[in-house]
């Protein structure tokens, strides 16, 4: 096995935001794998055979990725934002354990700027203190432990990063995380709703849990949830380091 694999993030948006490590990976790859919009934003180029997939094709892809590189190519796998986050590290690593004569292969993955600290960097400080990142997709998960882990992130008083609230497929699932929340006292606290961060249509809007509607995300949507403490300062957002 001569070849490579690669598993990058791209950042949220914004070329400027891909590191220099990736696009290093970029230019000296033979093949790019990825969701059909993630592999549009690289290049065509002599020497590199681009093969873009559906959304929920992530382990044929993983699995044609090893395959590739195990034949000799320098393979790159790519994601939106960071591949470890919600993305095609994962995906890469369950092929690989259901494929074991290509563990010897040389893997590295590099990390990219998720969408979360994105859109935290953009509002201010949100992310300052504990919090977690929850995905509302149920593709791959039950509904009912989305819904366990909002109660149980609320009741420890986490900020919470939301990721994929809102699709065509699942236009109900945010609303009902929104009043999971609601439910759990957290109506006064402020929420951001960060859209096409980085993007020439990028859009902030900061209110509170309960001026909240399911309409304000969709998927290119990141929704932060601040803690009990989040406050404004002038346009910014921000958790306080201290705990009280």
């Amino acid at each position: 096995m001569s070849g490579t694999l690669t598993i990058a993030g791209l950042g949220p948006g914004s070329d400027a935001l891909v590191t220099p490590e990736v696009s290093t990976a970029l230019a000296t790859a033979t093949d790019i794998l990825g969701y059909a919009p993630y592999v549009s934003r690289v290049a065509p180029r002599p020497g590199l055979t681009l093969h873009p997939s559906d959304n929920r094709a992530e382990l044929q892809r993983a699995a044609e990725a090893l395959r590739l590189a195990a034949d000799g190519g320098e393979v790159v796998v790519v994601s939106s934002g960071d591949p470890g986050v919600f993305a095609m590290a994962s995906a890469v690593f369950e092929a690989l354990e259901l494929a074991p004569q290509y563990q010897d292969l040389p893997i590295r993955v590099l990390p990219g700027i998720t969408a979360m600290l994105a859109a935290a960097a953009r509002a201010g400080a949100p992310l300052g203190h504990d919090f977690c990142a929850i995905n509302l997709s149920d593709n791959l998960k039950p509904w009912a432990v989305i819904e366990k882990r909002l109660r149980l992130a609320a009741e420890a008083d986490f900020s919470i990063a939301m990721y994929n609230p809102r699709s065509a497929s699942r236009p109900d699932g945010f609303g009902r995380a929104l009043a999971v929340l609601k439910d759990a006292g957290c109506g006064e606290r402020l929420v951001i709703f960060a859209r096409a961060i980085s993007a020439p249509d990028e859009k902030i809007v900061t209110l509170t849990l309960d001026d909240a509607t399911p309409e304000m995300a969709d998927m290119r949507t990141l929704v932060i949830v601040g803690n009990s403490q989040t406050r404004r300062v002038g346009r910014w957002v921000y958790a306080p380091r201290q705990v009280r």
